[in-house]
């Protein structure tokens, strides 16, 4: 199993004339631990489950780009883009150019978008929940059409574009991975079945039902269930010690969880990796 670490909150100390060289050393110190992967949230605002709107926020792909400058071997992505943030035809442009400046280490994250505060605030499109989920099924189908040897057209419901190049091409073969992050059963974990590398689930008592729902899905589309990648995010408890949190991994590991991306609330990304990754990336890296 795998770790890796998500940055959901950027109010640290030294504020933000600090950011850019505290990012570099966590970013360092990360990947010289072990973490597998850097994730962080595609969101223009604080959320409420971390603070008030008001903390600092940094725009996701800019950070990841300037991750990928400071990394050489972590994996990079959002948890989770929201579709309606930016066109479909620039999202694969910009996933694909963080792919090749960090030697193919690009992932693309995504999910419906679910926060409409922060989209009204700066003007961003943020229509009913079902446009949403149509508008996340073309995004994904013209990424996929991007990331090929097809330069054709694509002509859509939501979005047409008239030649979809991509010059130059991902460096990841055959293509950047696509997570798919939600829980929602019947059209979420569907387009999971139908177009996605990787899931990002939130651990639960009902986790392992969204799992099964999975798999349904995935005998309906024809799909080899084991393909897919089952991640969580974790906004865990460190209060009784690494070994702790190792328990809690373990029943994850056990419903075919690969990897999980941990937030901690309350502590300085820089304190969770220092405290983890002598104890709990070579226990878990075993199993």
């Amino acid at each position: 199993m795998e770790l890796g670490l998500h940055i959901a909150n950027f109010t640290w100390t030294g504020g933000p004339t600090q950011l850019g060289a505290s990012l570099a050393r966590l970013a360092k110190t990360t990947e010289d631990a072990g973490f597998a992967a850097i994730t962080v949230m595609d969101h223009v605002w604080q959320i409420g489950v971390v603070g008030p709107p008001e903390d600092d926020m940094l725009e996701a792909y800019t950070t990841l780009g300037f991750l990928a400058a400071h990394t050489e071997r972590v994996r990079l992505h959002t948890l989770v883009t929201g579709v309606t943030y930016r066109s479909p035809g620039l999202l694969a442009k910009i996933v694909t150019t963080l792919d090749v400046l960090s030697a193919g280490r690009g992932v693309l994250g995504i999910g419906a978008a679910w926060n409409d505060e922060e989209s009204s605030g700066l003007g961003l499109q943020f229509p009913p929940t079902a446009e949403r989920f149509e508008r996340l099924e073309e995004t994904l189908q013209i990424c996929r059409q991007m990331w090929s040897s097809s330069d054709a057209s694509y002509d859509g419901t939501h979005y047409q574009l008239g030649r979809t190049l991509n010059s130059p091409p991902p460096i990841s073969q055959p293509r950047p991975r696509i997570m798919i992050g939600g829980t929602g059963e019947r059209k979420t974990l569907r387009l999971v079945a139908k177009y996605a590398d990787a899931c990002n689930l939130f651990p639960g008592p009902d986790v392992a039902h969204k799992l099964d729902v999975l798999r349904g899905h995935c005998e309906t589309e024809r799909r080899d269930y084991d393909s897919i990648e089952k991640t969580t995010t974790m906004s865990g408890d460190l209060s009784n010690g690494p070994d702790a949190f190792i328990e809690q991994l373990r029943p994850l590991h056990e419903l075919g969880f690969s990897a999980a991306h941990l937030y901690v609330p309350g502590r300085e990304p820089l304190e969770t990796v220092e405290l983890l990754g002598a104890k709990v990336i070579p226990e878990i890296s075993t199993w």
